[in-house]
């Protein structure tokens, strides 16, 4: 996959760019190579991401490069993959990209590595912990090509993944291709800490990590919340999705729903230096059709201006007995690289249609059951008849001005606007018995949502004595207008095993709105480098003010508010005590969400306002990587604080503790063979409940054990074929506080195989893929981390696709 362009460099080149404006001008003096046929300069290169010195002894071998390579200064070092025409200097920069070295032409032709020179005290300090020469500039992908070597660490940017104080993983756009991943939560299938709390088949989706709930509402696109599309969260447009273990108010400002968990962001697709025609026809059980369109394109005599076009349309039904979705999508990233200035945009418009009815979001079970029941067949359309539309639209306009060498300037603003209407949130199967009867309603809805974001922010870096300063001042705000309607129907009996058919009533008339949630903060923080970067420590501090207002939906008369702040402080620390790859890290970082409000009228303090509450994370660490096979192992521990009443007062003294430890992986362990994934243990605990009833019980839908590990082997048999499987255990789990109600734990394998040839000289890539290949019937979790309700996994579902690069 080519990475996109890198922005020309500023006139006065600083040493970082040295070896580019070399190679810049070796490439102007005319091509060493050429395929006369197809008009191209350079030779054609296919190598993978892998160990520097291997790399560059494949492309000394392959060009006749004369290269002279000290082994100690590649040693521990990775090189890009490389697959396309380069000229030999060129394919020397990109494999050099990011290391920390510089090739240097002799009198004889032959080139010597060195590491870059130091800078003098005059000029800028190198602090390595900035990955890119530009917010456009994406850190390289890993070994293997699935996850990238770094990702966006909020207002501080993007960070490679040894020189970050937290648990960081990026997904790249190979991942989501690979397994035909249609939404976010496909994606995040991968992620060992995370699980998906929706039912199968539903118009929504959320997630939970390190035993938190983060709401599809809280994930940021480009470090803006209150961007993402509602419902469930397309890729087609999505370079790469990044997840920050553990709370980042810090590094991100509050997210809208207040999610501690973790942070995802999604960035999205720019155009490469490659021009870019794909399109890909997938086929998705029961009879779902798509057709998607990647098209991407630069423009102007250095590349300046990029444009990149992402089309799809899906139709047909699904693996719910009965149910249809339709879902168009179209998105516009466009951006301009100049010498100082870097400017970008996305827009996007999506809408995903459902008929013919909905499993059920959430199952609550009957108090009086002395244990939940066997599942049901994952394919039972429990409310036959249900229907509903949601349709997003946003833009995303960011500039980025470098004034010189030490400073910088960045601006982001977003809108996003989102309708919903028809019967989506509240399908529950209610009370179920013994013997699997329940109740359920649908409730019509009509409903919206716009909001406005905004981040300003400075960044400067100098240094004090032999202390390298990487300082950012940021303001962010955010500002969300909803509105809902709804409309109850009349209640039905049905049966969990043996639906009945659902009373579906009407809509309800045009929403108004109904609450306003405004989300502002101002940051600073400041990442010092000692010891030549062996050392990295960071420092922040976070004022976040969070405000909101409630109206009646039929007069429009205010009827609550809140206004509340919070500072809130991160310490992080990056210790690197050897010459191999290897880094030591540690954290103190807290969550923010929003404080609850006395509603209890016979209470002392009926009425009172907690100010935000905060969830504290503590974390240590240690990340290393041996040769294409990078791991991190964390220990952490949360506290989240909540409402309870003690004698006749309300205070915010109820606590749960979540303590585990984790394990991610990824990179190549041999040559044809990846892993992704990891495992984690985590021990939730009530420490403080009201009246100690429930202190020492296990937290709601968090079992000890998660694990995720996923692998793929390019057959020796057959050039081009690609096997791949991924195995996923969930240890059993609580449904109530009281510790009464457990469900059972699974495991869900899932087997892909892909295939890349060339026909008519045009690349084509086949895929097939088999999720949940037993068909196991399974409760997958719970749709809360604070209530009982119970969702079921997906059923059996088989995935076929080609892709075709024109």
């Amino acid at each position: 996959m080519s990475q996109p362009a890198q922005r020309p460099g500023r006139r006065q080149a600083r040493p970082a760019f040295r070896l580019t404006a070399l190679a810049l001008a070796l490439c102007c003096a005319g091509p060493l190579w050429a395929d006369p046929a197809a008009g191209k300069a350079g030779i054609h290169l296919q190598q993978p991401a892998q160990p520097l010195g291997q790399a560059l002894s494949q492309l000394a071998a392959k060009t006749g490069l004369l290269l002279g390579v000290d082994a100690s200064l590649v040693a521990g070092k990775t090189a890009p993959a490389l697959d396309g025409w380069f000229a030999p200097d060129a394919a020397l920069v990109k494999l050099l990209a990011g290391s920390g070295l510089e090739a240097v032409p002799g009198s004889d032709g032959t080139y010597t590595l060195r590491r870059l020179p130091a800078r003098s005290e005059a000029a800028l300090p190198e602090v390595k912990v900035t990955a890119s020469g530009d917010y456009l500039s994406l850190p390289t992908p890993y070994a293997g090509g699935q996850v990238a070597r770094g990702a966006r660490l909020g207002m501080l940017g993007n960070r490679d993944v040894m020189d970050t104080p937290f648990n960081i993983t990026a997904y790249t756009a190979d991942v989501v291709e690979n397994q035909q991943a249609r939404t976010v939560a496909d994606v995040l299938a991968n992620e060992p800490s995370a699980r998906y709390t929706v039912s199968a088949g539903h118009l929504y989706e959320n997630f939970r990590l390190r035993g938190f709930d983060v709401f599809a509402g809280d994930l940021s696109v480009n470090g803006l919340f209150g961007m993402t599309p509602q419902g469930h969260v397309p890729v087609e447009f999505l370079e790469r999705v990044e997840v920050l273990k553990g709370p980042g108010a810090m590094f991100t400002g509050m997210p809208p729903g207040g999610g501690v968990g973790g942070v995802v962001n999604l960035v999205t697709k720019r155009a490469a230096d490659d021009p870019l025609t794909r399109v890909t026809v997938d086929y998705t059980s029961d009879s779902q059709i798509g057709t998607h369109l990647d098209l991407g394109r630069r423009f102007g005599p250095a590349k300046q201006i990029g444009l990149r076009v992402n089309a799809a349309h899906r139709e047909g039904d699904t693996t719910t007995d009965g149910q249809q979705k339709k879902r168009d999508f179209l998105s516009v990233g466009a951006d301009y690289r100049g010498e100082a200035l870097v400017l970008s945009g996305d827009f996007y418009y999506s809408k995903e249609e459902m008929k013919g009815g909905t499993p059920a979001s959430a199952y609550w079970f009957a108090d009086s059951l002395p244990s939940p029941l066997s599942a049901p067949d994952a394919k039972q359309n429990l409310f036959p008849g249900a229907y509903g539309t949601l349709e997003n639209m946003g833009l995303m306009l960011r500039a980025d001005y470098e004034i010189n060498d030490k400073l910088s300037v960045y601006g982001s603003l977003g809108t996003q606007h989102y309708d919903y209407w028809g019967f989506i949130n509240g399908t529950h199967a209610r009370n179920i018995q013994a013997n699997g009867n329940f109740t359920g309603v649908l409730t019509g809805q009509y409903g919206f949502s716009d909001s406005v974001a905004s981040e300003i922010g400075l960044k400067g870096r100098f240094k004090t004595g032999d202390v390298g300063h990487d300082v950012v001042v940021s303001t962010s705000g955010l500002l969300q207008e909803s509105g809902s309607l709804t409309k109850s129907g009349t209640s039905f009996a049905s049966n969990i095993y043996n639906p009945a058919a659902a009373n579906v009533g009407t809509l309800p008339g045009s929403a108004r709105k109904t609450g306003e949630t405004t989300l502002t903060s101002l940051a600073i923080a400041d990442t010092l480098s000692f010891l030549d970067e062996k050392v990295l420590l960071t420092l922040g501090l976070r004022d976040q003010r969070v405000r909101t207002r409630n109206f009646n939906g039929t007069t429009g008369v205010q009827t609550s508010s809140y206004d509340k702040s919070a500072v809130t402080p991160s310490v992080g620390l990056v210790v690197k005590p050897w010459a191999a790859p290897v880094s030591l890290y540690g954290n103190y970082i807290e969550g923010l969400s929003k404080g609850d409000t006395v509603t209890d009228v016979t209470a002392t303090n009926y009425g009172h306002t907690f100010a935000p509450y905060k969830t504290e994370q503590k974390e240590v660490g240690v990340k290393w990587e041996a040769g294409k096979f990078a791991n991190t192992v964390s220990l952490f521990e949360l506290t989240k604080p909540g409402m309870m009443k003690v004698g006749n007062a309300y205070t915010d003294g109820q606590e749960r503790r979540h303590r585990g430890i984790e394990w991610n992986t990824f990179g190549e362990v041999s040559r044809n063979v990846r892993l992704l994934g990891g495992a984690t243990y985590t021990k939730a605990e009530l420490t403080r409940t009201q009246n100690g009833t429930y202190d020492g019980n296990t937290a709601i839908g968090v079992p000890e054990w998660q694990a995720t590990l996923g692998s793929e082997w390019d057959t020796p048999w057959v050039n081009g074929l690609t096997l791949t499987g991924r195995l996923t255990y969930n240890g059993k789990f609580y449904l109530n506080a009281a510790n009464t109600h457990q469900l059972p734990a699974w495991t869900i394998l899932d087997l892909g195989a892909r295939y890349t040839t060339r026909v008519a000289e045009q690349k084509v890539v086949f895929r097939a893929n088999v999720n949940n290949v037993f068909d196991k019937n399974y409760f997958s979790g719970s749709f809360s981390d604070s209530y009982s309700m119970a969702t079921i996994g997906a059923p059996r579902s088989v995935s076929l696709s080609a892709s075709v690069d024109f």
